[in-house]
C-alpha cells in the first residue's frame, strides 16, 4: 500500500484546522512586529518612571532590532533542523518570559537586556510561523495563507502605535509588554493541539555551528552599523558595516 502523498495530508485553509493554524501563526508573528513599533510611543513615559534619558532608552527599540535581525537566520535554520512548531512554540514561549521581564523592569538596564532576550524569541518564532505555513496547507491554499498571514502581520504593526498609546494613557507603559503574556498563553496551547509537526529531512546532516554563529554575527554587525549611523560618524560605524 503507497503511503499518502504530502499533498493527501495537508491542510486546506477552509477547514476548522486550517483556520486554527492560520490563527496561531498570525498572533505569533504578529506579537513579535507588534512589539517592533509599538514600544516608540512609550519611551517618554518610560524615561520618566526609570530616570533614564532618551539616549538610553532608545536601545530598548534598538536591542530588541539587533538581536532580531541577528539571529532570525538562525532561528529559520533551527526550525527546520528540530522541527518548526517544536522552534515555534519555544520562540512564543521565549518571547513571553522576556515580555514578563519588560513589563516588570525596575530600571532602564534590565529593560534593555529584557528586549534583547525578546528579539531572540522573536528570531525563533517569526520564520517559524512562515515556515509552518509553508509545510501545513495544501498547496492550492499556501498562496493565500500566506497573503493573510502577511496582511494580518501588517496590520498589528501597523496598530502598533495606537495600541502603544492606549495602553500608555491607560493602564500603563508596563502593559505594552505584560500583554504579550496572555497573548502567547492563547498561542501555545493552539500550536500544540492543532499545527503538525514539520522538518526538513535535508537538515539533518552535520549542524554547521561556525556557519550560523558567523551568520548570526554578520547580521548583528550590520544593523548594529546601520543603527548607529544615524547617531555618529566615525570610523567604528564603518569598520563594523564592512565587517559585518
Amino acid at each position: 500500500m503507497a503511503a499518502p502523498s504530502p499533498e493527501d495530508t495537508a491542510v486546506r485553509l477552509a477547514s476548522p484546522r486550517g483556520r486554527w493554524i492560520l490563527l496561531t501563526t498570525v498572533l505569533g508573528s504578529s506579537m513579535a512586529l507588534l512589539d517592533s513599533t509599538v514600544v516608540n510611543v512609550a519611551l517618554p513615559r518610560m524615561g520618566r518612571d526609570l530616570d533614564a534619558d532618551l539616549a538610553v532608552l532608545q536601545w530598548t527599540v534598538n536591542a530588541y532590532m539587533l538581536t532580531l535581525a541577528g539571529l532570525i537566520l538562525l532561528g529559520g535554520a533551527l526550525g527546520d533542523r528540530f522541527g518548526r512548531r517544536r522552534i515555534f512554540v519555544l520562540g512564543v514561549v521565549w518571547f513571553a518570559v522576556a515580555s514578563l521581564l519588560c513589563g516588570i523592569a525596575p530600571n532602564a538596564g534590565v529593560l534593555v537586556a529584557a528586549r534583547a532576550l525578546q528579539g531572540v524569541g522573536g528570531a525563533l518564532l517569526t520564520p517559524g510561523s512562515l515556515a509552518l505555513i509553508q509545510a501545513s496547507f495544501h498547496p492550492d491554499d499556501r498562496g493565500r495563507a500566506v497573503g493573510l498571514w502577511s496582511g494580518f502581520g501588517g496590520i498589528g504593526a501597523a496598530v502598533g502605535p495606537f495600541l502603544g498609546g492606549w495602553l500608555v494613557d491607560g493602564p500603563g507603559w508596563r502593559w505594552v509588554f505584560l500583554l504579550n503574556v496572555p497573548l502567547a498563553a492563547l498561542c501555545v496551547p493552539v500550536a500544540l493541539r492543532h499545527v503538525p509537526e514539520s522538518a526538513d529531512p535535508r537538515a539533518h546532516g552535520r549542524f554547521d555551528v561556525l556557519g550560523a554563529v558567523l551568520g548570526a554575527l554578520s547580521l548583528g554587525l550590520v544593523t548594529y552599523a546601520l543603527i548607529e549611523a544615524g547617531a555618529k560618524a566615525g570610523v567604528l560605524v564603518a569598520v563594523t558595516a564592512v565587517v559585518g
